[in-house]
């Protein structure tokens, strides 16, 4: 029974981040079928990525405190609801308040897929559902270009970006009533009825958005004046834990702040948001090389970048079996591994510049996915280890709060390092593209710090325990 009800969460969590990355390729038709401006189209990428980012904690909570099963179904329902809207789009408010809307129920969805896990099953057994869970993470960011390639390629160039959208219909009608039937209820006298520290859900969701606007709007918003907001989202997050501290004395707060004294899920949530602000922007960038610097089709992009997916799901299902044995130094593996394959990307583009890109970065490609499946999962099965069970679904929201701050992050400055290049040499995609992997990999070196220091404080820990004349008494008794 559990097997199958992790299998509904995993579809259900595929569908969600697969609509990160599938709408990129469909951008191009949706402006000429609806004719949204500019503006419009960063909303229609972006205010995904926000209003995700925005209820991941208070819903991850939610479930804490109300059970998994019903958050899980109203997530995925109004999910599938957002996408039929979003489909049948008329103009650009329209999509754009539907992919709000789609956004906010992803939000709502995801961080229960992560508290399933962590209820169904005990922690020497959590490697490998974690593993299927990060090869879905890897597969659904890597081939949204892909499908959303097939489907427009099907439908046609006016209406075939609708069947981005309506393709999530079905799956998740399906899904939810799968999920009803198969996730398991929460004992009564399990259900916790204490307040849901409204006051914390209103200051997180302030600090949120004033730190992630700015970043999603980078390009829109000319000036400087904009990154005001994340010095007052900084502010307001210092209130934030004010608060919850407070709060802390008469309720259980919206997040544990004691859980960031566990080194394992410090380190690992700073390693994740480092990552995925290395991470993420790829995709984006490696599609405007292909399709508008090389002329590649929406199909022929997301083949190109098809090898990432592959290794980058293998490498996941791989590592969430070993991790238990091999621990941090797996995730640092699996770091330099990705460092590896940007750089070789970058030396192949210089070497052999009169080849097709989409041919001479498929085995660099194919490298750096590897290296990313051994990032993702094994990072997130050690940060969650140590988490009570009880507290699971608001812990992993604010890791998955943290994959989408860095994320956007990772999309403002790798973006504009991009189109820098890219104006300073007159156009050169590949110039651009290099220099793009260049901060990528920086932010990758950052994140390698993160695991090196879990890794030495390991060790340091284990030599110190070595040393206590009572642990050595005890395994000698």
């Amino acid at each position: 029974m559990r097997n199958r009800a992790l299998a509904v969460g995993l579809v259900a969590a595929f569908m969600t981040l697969l609509d990160v990355s599938i709408v990129n390729v469909a951008i191009p038709s949706i402006q000429a079928d609806l004719g949204v401006g500019t503006s419009g189209l960063q909303w229609i990428l972006s205010g995904y990525a926000l209003t995700f980012g925005l209820l991941l904690v208070p819903a991850g909570r939610l479930g804490d405190a109300r059970g998994i099963r019903g958050v899980f179904v109203a997530g995925l329902l109004g999910f599938t609801l957002a996408s039929a809207v979003a489909g049948a789009a008329r103009n650009e408010l329209w999509l754009v308040t539907a992919r709000l809307v789609q956004g906010a129920a992803a939000g709502v969805l995801n961080p229960q897929v992560t508290g399933l896990i962590q209820r169904l099953y005990p922690p020497p057994e959590r490697g490998h559902p974690f593993g299927l869970l990060g090869a879905t993470i890897g597969i659904a960011t890597a081939i949204g270009p892909l499908l959303g390639g097939v489907l427009i390629q099907l439908g046609g160039s006016a209406e075939g970006w609708r069947w981005v959208f309506y393709i999530n219909v079905p799956v998740g009608v399906l899904a939810a009533v799968l999920g009803w039937r198969l996730i398991p209820r929460r004992p009564a006298e399990r259900r916790r009825r204490e307040s849901l520290d409204p006051v914390g859900v209103v200051l997180l969701g302030a600090a949120v958005v004033q730190i992630l606007l700015p970043l999603v709007q980078e390009r829109q918003w000319q000036g400087n004046a904009k990154w005001l907001l994340v010095a007052t989202g900084l502010a307001t997050l210092a209130v934030f834990m004010a608060w919850e501290r407070r709060f802390a004395r008469r309720g259980v707060p919206l997040i544990e702040l004691g859980l960031f004294r566990v080194p394992s899920y410090g380190l690992g949530t700073t390693l994740v948001l480092l990552y995925f602000a290395g991470f993420t922007a790829n995709f984006f960038i490696f599609t405007l090389l292909l399709q508008r610097g090389h002329g590649y089709s929406a199909l022929e992009a997301g083949l190109a970048i098809t090898p990432f997916a592959l290794g980058s799901a293998v490498a996941a299902f791989v590592g969430g079996r070993i991790v238990n044995r091999l621990g941090r130094p797996l995730v640092a593996l699996g770091l330099v591994t990705v460092i590896a394959g940007l750089t070789a990307t970058i030396v192949v583009l210089r070497l052999v510049p009169q080849v097709s890109p989409g041919v001479t970065m498929a085995l660099p490609l194919l490298v750096a996915g590897t290296g990313s499946g051994l990032v993702i999962t094994p990072n997130q099965t050690l940060t969650l280890a140590e988490v009570p069970v009880d507290r699971s679904g608001s812990a992993a929201g604010v890791v998955q709060t943290a994959q989408r701050v860095g994320a956007a992050f990772g999309i403002a400055t790798i973006g504009s390092v991009f189109f820098a290049r890219l104006n300073a040499t007159g156009g050169d995609w590949t110039a651009a593209l290099q220099g793009s992997l260049t901060a990528s990999i920086g932010f990758m070196l950052l994140a390698l710090l993160a695991a090196a220091t879990d890794i030495l404080r390991t060790r340091h820990a284990a030599a110190r325990a070595g040393r206590d004349p009572a642990t050595r008494a005890t395994r000698q008794d």
